[in-house]
């Protein structure tokens, strides 16, 4: 496993590290998690990302990874990287959804609570809030970090604009923003409109969410859509109607240059992102012990040459 330095800042992540927004819920089996998590470990993935709505229901990635850790790894929680988040809908009522100072830290508070921890290595808010300003967003992750609940502060789904101001307003209160959390796939490229020109300037890290495209940016939907699959479940994220015969067109086109290049559709798509070095880590879901295994085989090959590019790019165009 390679590690990268955040941006400007003293931390290192590894270049795949594992998100827990799927397959960690309580509508899933916990062998089954458990058998990731160890795998992961085992290969080096040391952060671990979540969210206080992960689940269904909300809440319970994060209390199910705080078993994990309780069982299996509570004497390496020095070597590990934890994250968490809010900002999404959570509790009912005005305060447990948002921005808001009050839902910020009562969240981190009850994210504490269900992991079984002192404190996250990275706190974020999920996404900026349009009715809240945004210094008192920013200030509330400045004081998760001052207050020893959080090492880190981070920040997700921000527009560059806004990531820009973010970052000023942390740097002044004297806890500069660590790292950004985008979507960013080959089929989801808004980041490349000037957020990661931010990120450069600004000295801050990125980790890619959702590098597959839920799933899309693999050869599992070429067959139709199988049992048991993101498009499939009732909770999950991926729509079966996003699955086009436009959308198979462009899946089958880059399958074949996977295929010429050595590599599976999803090791070709999270190697992409790898090649800029402004991306400090992909973050990579799993559901199982294989497919964990498939996308770990993606940091043997992360170099492209202009030909392979440009045809990426005209498959995706067309």
């Amino acid at each position: 496993m390679e590690y990268c330095r955040c941006g400007k800042s003293g931390l290192k992540l590894p270049a795949l590290s594992l998100g827990l927004w799927h397959n960690f819920s309580d509508k899933d089996i916990f062998a089954n998690c458990q058998q990731i998590i160890w795998k992961a470990f085992d290969a080096g993935i040391t952060h671990f990302d979540l969210a206080n709505n992960y689940g269904p229901p909300p809440g319970s990635a994060e209390k199910n990874f705080g078993l994990l850790l309780k069982n299996d790894l509570k004497a390496y929680r020095d070597e590990l990287i934890i994250s968490t988040k809010a900002g999404y809908d959570m509790w009912p009522g005005p305060y447990g959804n948002w921005g808001s100072r009050k839902y910020l830290l009562s969240s981190l508070d009850q994210s504490l609570q269900r992991m079984k921890l002192e404190y996250v290595d990275i706190f974020y808010s999920h996404r900026p809030d349009p009715e809240t300003p945004l210094e008192e967003t920013m200030g509330a992750l400045d004081h998760a970090v001052r207050s020893g609940k959080a090492l880190y502060a981070g920040i997700s789904n921000y527009p560059a604009e806004k990531t820009a101001q973010a970052a000023k307003i942390l740097k002044e209160l004297g806890t500069p923003c660590l790292i950004h959390q985008p979507k960013y796939s080959m089929f989801e490229r808004w980041v490349e409109g000037g957020l990661l020109d931010v990120l450069e300037e600004t000295g801050m890290g990125c980790i890619a969410f959702s590098p597959l495209a839920q799933g899309l940016l693999t050869n599992k939907y070429l067959g139709g859509i199988p049992v048991g699959s993101r498009a499939e479940k009732s909770h999950g994220a991926l729509n079966a109607n996003q699955i086009t015969p436009e959308r198979l067109k462009q899946i089958e086109a880059l399958n074949q240059l996977a295929a010429d290049r050595g590599q599976s559709l999803a090791q070709m798509a999270i190697a992409w992102l790898l090649k800029d070095s402004r991306v400090t880590s992909v973050l990579i879901g799993a559901s199982s012990v294989n497919q964990l295994d498939d996308n770990l085989l993606a940091l043997k090959k992360i170099q492209f040459n202009y030909d392979e590019l440009e045809k990426i790019e005209l498959i995706i165009k067309s």
